[in-house]
């Protein structure tokens, strides 16, 4: 489903790359886990694949097809972000639709089918600040999934939550994961979710990948 060459990628600023001659796949359907320190490279990694960022050397391929200088918009990634980035002057329904083409036939039905599969019915005309940490993942979740996109990137997706709701809300999580059976590659710096989750584990030191488990 996805495939690394090489990649390596220097912001502008730094003294040296931050990710280097990094080689990965990813299998369809499986999850794979990002582990190593603060700093690392982790988060600059899934940037780089959902196209936020562009390498300055090496390849991707999405499904069998080369996209290193696609625009993220056309790469079939979702990205589930740290802080959420959900638009705080926008409903619920509006920031699931946000990730949707213009023209999109049904919107309103993708975005029933959304918040049934994370358990928000109803919540449509809510607002991000009136909901919880836990909630805002989800609506999250649904806005990255809504796209039907082929890969899942989760950038520290259990960090901004309280402990006593951890172990609920990642089951939560990775039970939608499965049911749809969609690649995920998941930044942690716990190597619990590691462990429970995930098929393949890397881990990224210093920009370089150090070992797979």
């Amino acid at each position: 489903m996805i495939q690394l060459k090489d990649i390596s990628f220097k912001y502008k600023q730094a003294k040296e790359d931050t990710l280097k001659k990094i080689d990965l796949s990813l299998d369809e359907g499986k999850v794979l886990a990002v582990i190593g320190p603060s700093g690392g490279g982790k988060s600059t990694l899934l940037r780089v694949i959902s196209g936020l960022e562009k390498p300055h050397s090496g390849q991707i391929h999405i499904n069998n097809t080369h996209m290193t200088h696609t625009r993220p918009e056309k790469r079939t990634v979702g990205m589930l972000f740290q802080d959420y980035a959900l638009f705080p002057h926008m409903t619920v329904a509006k920031n699931i639709a946000y990730g949707l083409e213009k023209g999109f036939k049904h919107k309103k039905e993708r975005i029933k089918e959304m918040l049934e599969l994370v358990d928000m019915a109803g919540y449509e005309k809510r607002y991000p600040h009136e909901l919880s940490g836990g909630q805002q993942q989800r609506i999250a979740l649904a806005r990255a999934l809504a796209p039907s996109p082929n890969i899942l990137l989760l950038d520290e997706p259990f960090s901004n939550l309280d402990t006593e709701l951890l172990a609920s809300i990642r089951e939560e999580l990775f039970k939608v994961i499965n049911s749809l059976g969609i690649t995920t590659i998941m930044v942690t710096h716990n190597i619990k979710d590691a462990e429970l989750f995930a098929d393949q584990t890397i881990r990224i030191e210093n920009g370089k990948m150090k070992a797979i488990v």
